[in-house]
Formats: structure tokens, C-alpha cells, sequence
């Protein structure tokens, strides 16, 4: 299962299943779980653990320097689930700080060109299409979907079930359940075909689309709008969607991409 041309430093610890390509070349801190295959030419490195049923294609690279001027060599980690496909030539850095982490969910598609800076933290079910940058402290939320060709500040923090479009520059917080677009990027409708897929009831479609005419069609400022948006519904949802702009408007260092003006 592993090509004879292919370099697997002692240590490595590979489960017995992984099948490894022509001249891919595993570190020595690095594990493997069953059912992953790892591509020709890919390469895998730092203190790295990867799940099982990965499927890592050519030219990939895993847990290599993060690319920051801050590092100085201290040991961190890059961390990716189960069930993932990281198409030709991704890249993977690992964290910056000492003991910090680089993680990767469930069942993401990350395709080809991307790329994940230090410390960014991406959840389940995430779609990335071709030739994204993510910049160092990206987060990015369960079951998003981010158009090719874009850019993401660093610090951003992209919401659950939401929708990027392609070549959009995405410099602030992406709230979720939204989709957004242009340059300079604004909030446009709702996601209403991605919430329809994730299974959200009729009900709960219904009171999100209330709730993006309050936000972004009402003229509220976005402080008055959350107000009346907490009176909407008893709605996790609702109450997500208000969480997120609230800690986005308090806490981020972005704040949240505003709607069309």
C-alpha cells in the first residue's frame, strides 16, 4: 500500500490501511488513520494527526511553517478529521504559537489551490472551491460554502450555512445563513437553497427570511435591528443569527459584512 518510492520517516505512525503514492514523503511526527490515501508528490510534515478516509491528492502539503514572521520554531499542531478530500496542490500550515492548533473538520472539500493559514479552524461539511486563500486565525463554520477565487482576511469568522460568491474580497464577518457577494462584499439575499438542503423546516425558513427584511431591508441601524430581531421568535436559529452579529459587532476585529445600502 505504500509505493516504494515514498519516504516515511521513522516515526511515523501510519494505520496498516493507508495507501501512500509515488515519492509522497511523511514526517516523522506524524499519524495516520485507516482508509486515507495519500497522493503522488504530497507532502506531510510537522506534529501533524489526520483522520480516517481521507482522501489527500497530489501535490498536497500538510503541516509545513506556517508562513508568519512571528514564528520561531516552537512546536504546534495541525489537526484534520475524518472523511475529507483536499484536492491537488492544497496547503495546510500549521499553528504559530506553541502549543496551537491548525484544525480541519469532517467531510470538507477543499479543492484545488487552496490554501489554510496558521491557526484557522474550519468545521463540517464545508465546500471551498479553487484557488481560495484563507489568511492566519480564519474561521469558518460548519457546512459553509465559499465561491473560487476569493480571498479571506485574517481573523474572519464566516458563519454556519452560509454562501460566498466566487471572486468576492471578504475583509469582515460573515454572518451566517446568508449570501454574500462583490467587492467590496455585502450581504445579498438569504441562503435560502442551502438552508432548504441542511434540511431547516418551512417554519424556520420562513422566520430567517423575516429576519434577513429586518437586518437588511428595514433601514434600522444594525443595533436597532438585533433589538427588534429579539422579539422575532423563539428560534435557535434566530437566536443564533443574533448571537453571532452581536459578538461580531462586540468582539471581532472585523465586524460583520454590511447589507446593500
Amino acid at each position: 500500500m505504500i509505493h516504494p518510492t515514498a519516504i516515511i520517516e521513522p516515526g511515523a505512525k501510519l494505520h496498516p490501511s493507508v495507501e501512500v503514492g509515488p515519492y509522497a514523503i511523511i514526517g516523522p511526527k506524524v499519524t495516520i488513520g485507516p482508509e486515507t490515501t495519500i497522493g503522488a508528490h504530497a507532502v506531510i510534515d510537522g506534529t501533524t494527526e489526520i483522520g480516517a478516509r481521507n482522501r489527500i491528492f497530489p501535490g498536497v502539503a500538510i503541516g509545513l511553517e506556517p508562513q508568519d514572521l512571528k514564528y520561531d520554531g516552537a512546536e504546534s499542531f495541525t489537526k484534520i478529521g475524518d472523511g475529507n478530500t483536499l484536492r491537488e496542490y492544497v496547503t495546510v500550515n500549521r499553528a504559530t504559537g506553541a502549543g496551537e492548533f491548525t484544525v480541519i473538520g469532517d467531510n470538507n472539500l477543499l479543492m484545488a489551490y487552496v490554501h489554510v493559514a496558521h491557526n484557522c479552524s474550519i468545521g463540517h461539511q464545508v465546500v471551498i472551491a479553487n484557488n481560495v486563500s484563507l489568511a492566519g486565525h480564519v474561521h469558518i463554520d460548519s457546512r459553509a460554502v465559499i465561491g473560487g477565487v476569493l480571498g479571506i482576511h485574517q481573523f474572519v469568522h464566516i458563519g454556519k450555512l452560509s454562501m460566498v460568491g466566487g471572486m468576492s474580497r471578504i475583509e469582515r464577518d460573515v454572518p451566517p445563513f446568508m449570501l454574500v457577494e462583490g467587492n467590496p462584499c455585502r450581504v445579498r439575499v438569504l441562503n435560502q437553497v442551502g438552508l432548504k438542503r441542511a434540511g431547516l423546516s418551512e417554519d424556520d425558513r420562513s422566520l430567517l427570511k423575516q429576519a434577513f427584511k429586518i437586518l437588511y431591508r428595514s433601514g434600522l441601524t444594525l443595533n436597532q435591528a438585533l433589538d427588534k430581531l429579539d422579539l422575532l421568535a423563539d428560534n435557535d436559529y434566530i437566536q443564533h443569527l443574533s448571537g453571532f452579529l452581536r459578538a461580531s459587532l462586540g468582539n471581532s476585529r472585523r465586524g460583520p459584512i454590511p447589507g446593500i445600502s
